[in-house]
C-alpha cells in the first residue's frame, strides 16, 4: 500500500489522505484549511480523478468538521462520498442557513464496526468521542497491510467510552498508526484537558453569578456541548434558549437522548437574519417544526433573567432590541484562537461598549497527550506517522523511535 499525505503532516486543518494499492486508489478526508476559502484553487489538493468513474474508488469523511469536509464539493458526483448517517443528517439540516452549502447527491453509510470494500481496500469505521457529532477513526486493509487512521479523537468528552473501548480491544498487526497530534504545543505532556462534565460545572458556577441572560457562545454542531449546556440549565433552573439553526442540528441526530427543540426547559428563538434567511428559502416548514416552545421578543425580555441563550455575535442586535440585555453575562465556549480573529476581536468591542462581562467555560475536541500516548501503546504499530498537527518534531520524543515523519505530497510506501 501506498500513501501520500496532501495536508496535515505539518499543519493542523485541510486534511486530506491517499491511499493507493492495486490499481485503486481512496481518500480519507477532503478538508480546508484553517485559513483558506473553498474556491481557492491554492487550497485544493492535487489528487486525479476527484471527478469520479476512474480508479479513484471512494472519499471517506471521517467526520463532519470543515477541516475534514470542507472541500467535499470538489468530488464529481461519480465518485462514492462515504460518512455517517448523523453527520450527512447533520450537514443537510445546517445547509438551510448556510449561503452555497454543499451537500452530496448520494452517500454510502459508515457505521461503527461494519467493513466496507472499495476495490482492494477494506474500510472499517470506529465511532471516537469527539466533538464533532458521529466521528469515527478508520481501519483500511489493503494487500495484507494494515493502516489505522485516527482522525479527530479524545478521551475527555461525554462520549469518553468509545475512547476506553477502543483502547481496550484496539485493532491488531496495524502497520502504519497516522495519529493526530493538535494538542501537542497546547499541553504539557502530563496535562490533561477538562472533561465535559468540567465544562458543566464551570456552566453552573458562570450561570448562577449572572443576573440577567447567559449568552452562551458555543457551536451548535458540538453536541456534547449542547448537553453540558442543557444540563446546567436544568441544575440552575434556567431556560435554554436557541435558535432555529441549533434546534434544526439537534433534531438531525435522530438521537431521543439530545435535548430538542420541544423539551420542558427549551424555547426556540428566532433572530431576524434566520427569519430573513427563512423568507428568501421558502423554508417555513423549518419555523412550523420548532414551533411549540417558540418565544417571541416580548416573551424574551421577560424570560431572560432566567435564560441562558445559545448565542452568536449576529444576534446581538436582536437582543439590544429586545431590550434584554440589562445585567448580562457572555460565555465563550469555542476555541480562544477565534477571540484573536478579527470576528472575535469585533465580539470583545460590541460586549465591552455594552457593559457585558465575558467568561471562559471550554474544553478540547482533541486527545491530550497522555491519552494520544494510550492509544499509541494500546496498538502497538509498526509505525507511528503524525498528521493533524504542527509540531510533528515532537512525536519522536513523546512516542519514541518508531515515528515517521513525512512531508505533505510525498507518496511512501508501508514496506512488507
Amino acid at each position: 500500500m501506498f500513501v501520500r499525505i496532501h495536508r496535515g503532516a505539518q499543519e493542523i486543518g485541510g486534511t486530506c489522505v491517499e491511499l493507493a494499492h492495486g490499481g485503486a486508489r481512496i481518500l480519507l478526508d477532503l478538508g480546508l484549511p484553517l485559513d483558506g476559502e473553498p474556491d481557492d484553487a491554492s487550497c485544493h489538493p492535487a489528487v486525479d480523478g476527484l471527478a469520479g468513474g476512474g480508479d479513484l474508488k471512494a472519499l471517506i469523511l471521517s467526520h463532519g468538521h470543515r477541516d475534514h469536509v470542507g472541500l467535499a464539493h470538489l468530488a464529481g458526483s461519480d465518485l462514492p462520498i462515504v460518512m455517517g448517517a448523523a453527520t450527512k443528517a447533520i450537514l443537510t439540516a445546517a445547509a438551510p442557513f448556510v449561503p452555497g452549502a454543499y451537500l452530496p447527491p448520494s452517500t454510502i453509510t459508515l457505521e461503527s464496526g461494519k467493513p466496507l470494500t472499495f476495490g482492494p481496500f477494506t474500510v472499517t469505521p470506529i465511532l471516537v468521542d469527539h466533538s464533532a457529532y458521529d466521528a469515527y477513526a478508520l481501519l483500511v486493509e489493503a494487500g495484507r497491510q494494515r493502516l489505522l487512521y485516527s482522525g479527530d479523537f479524545r478521551g475527555h468528552g461525554r462520549k469518553a467510552g468509545l475512547f476506553e473501548r477502543l483502547v481496550r480491544h484496539p485493532p491488531k498487526n496495524v502497520d502504519i498508526l497516522l495519529l493526530e497530534g493538535s494538542s501537542l504545543g497546547r499541553l504539557d505532556p502530563d496535562q490533561h484537558f477538562p472533561t465535559e462534565a468540567d465544562v458543566e460545572n464551570r456552566f453552573v458556577s458562570l450561570i448562577e453569578d449572572t443576573a440577567g441572560i447567559a449568552l452562551v457562545a458555543a457551536s451548535a454542531q458540538n453536541i456534547d456541548r449542547m448537553v453540558s449546556l442543557y444540563r446546567a440549565c436544568k441544575r440552575t433552573e434556567r431556560t435554554l434558549v436557541i435558535d432555529l439553526y441549533a434546534a434544526e442540528v439537534l433534531r438531525a441526530t435522530g438521537n431521543a437522548n439530545i435535548p430538542q427543540s420541544d423539551w420542558p426547559g427549551v424555547a426556540v428563538f428566532v433572530p431576524h437574519y434566520q427569519r430573513v434567511r427563512i423568507k428568501q428559502t421558502e423554508r417555513f416548514d423549518l419555523i412550523e417544526a420548532h414551533a411549540a416552545n417558540r418565544i417571541f421578543p416580548d416573551q424574551l425580555r421577560a424570560l431572560a433573567p432566567r435564560a441562558a441563550y445559545l448565542f452568536r455575535p449576529t444576534m446581538l442586535r436582536d437582543l439590544d432590541r429586545a431590550e434584554c440585555l440589562s445585567g448580562a453575562t457572555a460565555i465563550w465556549s469555542q476555541w480562544d484562537g477565534y477571540l484573536a480573529q478579527e470576528r472575535g476581536l469585533i465580539l470583545q468591542t460590541d460586549l465591552a461598549e455594552r457593559g457585558i462581562p465575558l467568561g471562559h467555560a471550554h474544553t478540547s475536541g482533541h486527545a491530550s497527550i497522555p491519552d494520544l500516548k494510550r492509544l499509541a501503546e494500546a496498538v502497538a504499530p509498526r509505525r507511528i506517522v503524525p498528521i493533524h498537527t504542527f509540531h510533528a518534531d515532537r512525536f519522536p520524543e513523546l512516542f519514541g523511535p518508531n515515528v515517521s515523519i513525512k512531508q505533505d505530497g510525498q507518496w511512501w510506501e508501508i514496506a512488507a
